[in-house]
């Protein structure tokens, strides 16, 4: 998960690329619609069209931002400067999560309450909270109890703390350690490598030890422009063969969907392909998120025009303030839930609830870009006033 501050100093340290914000920001929208059980609004969204989905977006994205950020410190200030901003940004990614996490099993806990439907805390992972709110507590603080849909949060933060480690090294040897990535997520893989949840058995739905992959991939393609102009440069071949794992993760999207089309499938390959899991990072989903990566860079070039329209500036705001957008898209996804459920299912109701909920999360980026831009403004005139009285 990116956020806000480094996205700041990102556009201040170099020359921005927008299609970071907009794939982001979009990412938030779709997680926002996924999250809200029978909504149907969500067959617009990715996850239903191939094997990866907006998950995959923003680690990727989380990687790139953290080595053009981090990065450009440790080359002007060094390793310890660069190391202690990490470690601040972590403590702050994990002071909203406590925030976020009290503020959601607050809303799950009233909505289950005043509806009187007590499965609502079952369905969303919480129901131990209420068994013991003490241990409940205690391994939340420790991101081993969270409810659903809070799970990307965590992900981050750990990946983020170990990002002083591969700093130097990502600078000197980055296809080492690359190639060191790859070999930690093949092991984790192999023998199963994940982190314990709460209750006891449980393991983390984003298993660190594949999921870094991603995240230091991203990482070394922005600290080498040549390594990402060679990977992204249009050849007809590789154009083809993405184009190709495009269609077959549509199909094998909707045969999940429609069982004719599964039935198409021959047994023998379904047991070489499934189960393609989410928690360690299936090599197929690796394989679409890689493909639909590479036909979209061709197809969006960083100097589009219509990334600065106005159709697209929405998005980018969101894109921008992702911290705190994907938090409000937390609380408005199960908000949404709750209105369906109790209120009106019907399709008009989803799209209601859809379109309010995005509308919500574009004025609170729009107000959190005025407000940080108008600080900004302030405080200069405030540096002035004060040599001048000086």
């Amino acid at each position: 998960m990116t956020d806000a501050s480094m996205a700041e100093e990102a556009k201040g340290a170099a020359a921005r690329d927008l299609r970071l914000d907009f794939f982001r920001g979009l990412a938030l929208w779709f997680i926002f619609v996924n999250h809200i059980p029978a909504n149907q609004i969500s067959w617009a969204t990715p996850r239903n069209f191939g094997l990866s989905d907006a998950t995959e977006i923003f680690v990727f994205i989380s990687g790139y931002t953290a080595a053009l950020v981090y990065g450009r410190t440790l080359q002007g200030q060094g390793l310890p400067m660069a190391g202690a901003q990490v470690l601040h940004r972590c403590w702050s990614l994990y002071v909203t999560y406590i925030i976020l996490f009290f503020a959601f099993t607050a809303q799950i806990a009233y909505t289950a309450r005043a509806f009187d439907s007590p499965l609502f805390a079952e369905e969303m992972g919480i129901a131990g909270y209420f068994q013991d709110p003490v241990g409940a507590l205690t391994q939340a603080l420790l991101l081993k109890f969270r409810p659903a849909n809070l799970d990307v949060l965590p992900l981050y933060i750990v990946l983020l703390l170990a990002f002083p480690l591969l700093l130097p090294a990502l600078r000197s040897r980055p296809l080492a350690v690359l190639a060191g990535s790859a070999a930690l997520y093949g092991a984790a893989r192999h023998w199963g490598w994940n982190l314990p949840t709460y209750p006891d058995g449980g393991v983390w739905y984003f298993n660190p030890f594949t999921w870094q992959f991603l995240f230091v991939l991203g990482a070394v393609l922005q600290d080498r422009p040549d390594l990402r102009a060679a990977a992204t440069r249009f050849r007809r071949p590789v154009a083809l063969a993405a184009a190709a794992v495009l269609l077959a993760s549509l199909f094998l999207a909707l045969s999940w969907k429609f069982a004719p089309l599964h039935a198409l499938i021959p047994v023998a390959l379904t047991e070489i392909l499934y189960p393609i899991g989410k928690t360690d990072l299936d090599p197929l989903r690796l394989l679409h998120f890689f493909a639909l990566a590479y036909l979209v860079l061709r197809l969006v070039p960083a100097d589009a025009p219509w990334l600065r329209g106005t159709l697209a500036a929405p998005v980018l705001d969101c894109g921008r303030q992702s911290l705190p957008v994907f938090c409000l898209g937390v609380l408005l996804s199960f908000a949404g839930q709750t209105v369906l459920v109790h209120v009106s299912g019907s399709l008009s109701a989803q799209f209601l609830v859809t379109v309010l909920g995005i509308a919500a999360m574009v004025l609170l980026a729009r107000f959190l870009g005025w407000y940080r831009s108008a600080g900004r403004v302030r405080r200069p005139k405030a540096a002035s006033a004060g040599k001048l009285s000086a």
